[in-house]
């Protein structure tokens, strides 16, 4: 999560992040019940979260581990953090803790989380190879990202963009073995709806990154493009994850 393009678009999200990913406790509840058993924490184990954001996941890491190092390259998402001894937040991207840019507070890590990061970075292989680095012997590095293809009511354009731009998660996995870890990739989905006015001011907000890339009026007429398609005032469709753990022996 490097760019200026990709800062500046999560520095201006950060007010609003929550409303447009807190919409609903069952899906946070059902993401991070699937985030903690694949990472298996115990108590005592420090954990390093990756592009935290404002901490949605970080405060469930937190309550099963000892503490959670919250690593975001936007400084208005860090700001939204919770209030918690037991999390530490660093101001810093992926490729900034890899690269030595930033230093960690502690030696090495437990757990490692990623989530709907790698496709912000230009060498996804490198990075988890040197974040692989950080485990601790019997450490567990998680990669939780879409899919290459999404279930999502986008205009065409932005459905075309995705594809472009969306690594593949056996590539991934591919890159956790090249880096010494047992690796395994699994797919789970939750069913979301929403209204298409909340959906319409979701797509109007920028709610996905790659949504930056596109300008006000292109915006606007994806959304009439949306609503030509959706006539009804509901949308229901899949939300798809590849989830990609890495365990270090």
């Amino acid at each position: 999560m490097q760019s200026d393009v990709t800062r500046a678009h999560y520095d201006r999200l950060a007010d609003t992040y929550d409303e447009n990913w807190a919409y609903s406790p069952e899906f946070i509840a059902w993401m991070t019940s699937g985030i903690l058993a694949r990472l298996k924490l115990a108590r005592a184990d420090r954990v390093l979260d990756v592009g935290c954001g404002t901490g949605l996941y970080s405060c469930g890491l937190a309550e099963q581990a000892d503490v959670v190092v919250c690593t975001d390259p936007s400084s208005g998402m860090l700001a939204q953090l919770p209030n918690d001894e037991r999390l530490l937040p660093v101001h810093a991207g992926a490729e900034d803790l890899t690269q030595g840019r930033v230093r960690l507070p502690h030696d090495g890590y437990d757990a490692i989380l990623l989530k709907e990061v790698v496709h912000h970075l230009p060498d996804p292989s490198q990075v988890l190879s040197d974040l692989s680095g950080l485990l601790r012997p019997g450490g567990r590095i998680l990669v939780v990202m879409l899919p290459m293809s999404i279930g999502y009511p986008l205009f065409d354009a932005a459905l075309r963009l995705f594809q472009e731009r969306q690594p593949d998660p056996q590539a991934i996995a591919t890159a956790l073995t090249d880096a010494g870890l047992n690796a395994d990739l699994t797919y789970e989905e939750f069913p979301l709806a929403f209204t298409v006015e909340r959906y319409a001011r979701m797509v109007r907000s920028r709610y996905m990154s790659l949504l930056s890339s596109f300008d006000d009026a292109q915006i606007e007429e994806g959304i009439a493009e949306i609503r030509r398609r959706h006539p009804g005032p509901e949308l229901r469709f899949p939300d798809r994850f590849a989830f990609v753990t890495g365990v270090k022996a």
